[in-house]
């Protein structure tokens, strides 16, 4: 069982405690999702088994896209509805206000994660240092936030859509427009409607992967492990270079323009990684461009077993 699920996590439910599900239902060893979501958060988590464990990385490095519900007028410890209020403020906010300071929050920028959060430091996680009463220092992080939609506003709260990169803390950045609006902020719910290419229209809940294990029909939701590489460009390679990628050794590719295109720029046409297919279909892995020797790497191989 190589593939991935793509799972609605129901609230309350950590992002490890829906990989221990899988892997009690499929029976499976080796299981990890792909964009870890809070206890408080639902939604899309996209679930690795077997070989597809090995592109988890690149899903997780995806954009995503959220429906967050932020709370004004109230700020807590941990910037969500599961913290101590630290204050409060009235709300006297309009529509026409939040969408005239939603423009700044767009484009890249960098942003400071939440006192409590999985980010380690000196090897502890923030949440612990935090939960001990120690307040440590944060490091403020790239992100890119591609699209603010006001989908909903109902005095004190905010509903929108959020397109962003990946490592962008939704509960940051209900805090951060709280402070801008003058009013503070929480985040009230958040929904991951889309990672990567999964979306929540598509995913299955936990109940229903029960099911189609039961009935056989899960071979329907098992998407490929290349499924999180398709924004990638591909190469398909004949029989000698099929060898070389599964021995892990480098390769180049002459007589194509195409390639040498990228071999001239693989950056500028964001191609750095390239998926790699056999002549029958089989995806073989994931190859690496080295500037310094303007050779293809294999990163990642996940079909061992070349055809004679």
């Amino acid at each position: 069982m190589d593939g991935i699920f793509n799972i609605d996590k129901a609230v309350g439910m950590t992002s490890h405690d829906v990989v221990a599900r899988v892997r009690r239902l499929t029976r499976q060893r080796r299981v990890g999702h792909a964009g870890t979501l809070d206890p408080a958060a639902s939604g899309v988590l996209p679930v690795c088994l077997g070989k597809a464990t090995r592109v988890a990385e690149y899903l997780s490095a995806s954009g995503k896209c959220y429906r967050a519900v932020v709370v004004f007028g109230v700020v807590t410890d941990t910037y969500d509805a599961e913290g101590e209020a630290l204050r409060s403020a009235p709300v006297h906010l309009t529509r026409e206000q939040i969408a005239k300071a939603l423009p700044e929050f767009l484009g890249h920028q960098m942003q400071l994660p939440p006192l409590y959060s999985a980010i380690k430091l000196a090897g502890q996680p923030l949440y612990k240092l935090a939960r001990a009463g120690i307040e440590a220092e944060r490091q403020a992080r790239p992100i890119d936030i591609y699209r603010l939609d006001i989908v909903d506003w109902q005095l004190p709260a905010l509903t929108l859509e959020v397109e962003c990169s990946k490592g962008t803390y939704i509960r940051s950045l209900a805090y951060d427009l709280g402070e801008r609006l003058g009013c503070g902020a929480h985040l009230g719910g958040l929904v991951r409607l889309r990672s990567g290419p999964f979306t929540l229209d598509e995913s299955l809940t936990l109940e229903e992967l029960a099911q189609a294990l039961e009935d056989g029909s899960w071979v329907n939701y098992l998407y490929a492990a290349d499924e999180a590489l398709l924004d990638r460009l591909a190469v398909i390679v004949g029989p000698a270079a099929e060898k070389r990628v599964l021995l892990g050794q480098e390769l180049q590719f002459a007589g194509s323009s195409t390639l040498q295109a990228l071999e001239e720029g693989p950056l500028l046409l964001d191609a750095s990684l390239l998926r790699a297919y056999s002549t029958d279909g089989r995806f073989l892995g994931i190859l690496c461009w080295q500037a310094s020797t303007h050779t293809w790497r294999p990163q990642k191989v996940l079909n061992s077993t070349p055809v004679d």
